[in-house]
């Protein structure tokens, strides 16, 4: 062969060989392009909620103090409230105490008259020139003033003279035949009886008519 058949022939080869060179620059891999990106955003989501942490910090630590304080205003209400309940108790059975000792004082009051019409009528009946009518005045007058006393009081007297019988409010201490008297009629109050409110005290003792044999 001579030098310009093989010069020839390198210069055919040349370009077919330039054409398959592959190129030298290297490309990193998917995967690591991906974990630094993620790495990156999360970096920076950090250094953004890095503020937002702080801020929810002091609004917890805000709102504890408002709850703490809060309870502390309950508690401290409570106990008032307790105190005055306390104290209205004592005052409430002190009423009641007061109330239960004292329930006659009107009622006394009421009577003091009468024990001092009482003691003049003995101090006038203790003379030797007694006024004997004068006496029995006296004694019916505070027999009055006694029976006005008791019905401020709603005592009231039960005198069931010439009427029917009632073993509500009367006791039948005997019984009578009586010409032209019906029967069960009242003809005699042996005692009167006296109620209190509608409520029966004492039954007025009485005798009863009866019918003839």
């Amino acid at each position: 062969m001579t030098v310009d058949e093989s010069t020839s022939s390198v210069e055919k080869d040349t370009p077919e060989q330039a054409a398959t060179v592959e190129p030298t620059e290297t490309v990193a891999p998917v995967e690591e392009v991906d974990a630094a990106a993620e790495s990156n955003e999360t970096d920076t989501a950090e250094k953004d909620s890095a503020p937002e942490a702080q801020a929810s910090v002091e609004e917890l630590t805000k709102a504890l103090a408002a709850a703490q304080k809060q309870a502390q205003d309950n508690w401290e209400a409570l106990l008032r409230q307790k105190a005055e309940s306390d104290n209205l108790q004592k005052r409430s059975d002190r009423e009641v105490e007061k109330a239960r000792k004292f329930a006659l004082e009107k009622f006394v009051n009421e009577l003091l008259p009468i024990v001092d019409s009482m003691e003049l009528g003995l101090e006038a009946a203790q003379k030797d020139d007694a006024d004997v009518q004068g006496i029995r005045e006296g004694i019916d007058l505070t027999t009055k003033m006694l029976l006005t006393a008791i019905e401020k009081f709603n005592v009231e007297a039960i005198n069931p003279q010439d009427e029917q019988f009632d073993p509500q409010w009367h006791e039948a201490m005997a019984m009578q035949p009586v010409p032209n008297v019906e029967e069960g009629t009242v003809i005699f109050v042996h005692q009167k009886g006296y109620k209190l409110n509608d409520r029966l005290l004492r039954p007025a003792r009485v005798v009863v008519a009866k019918a003839l044999d």
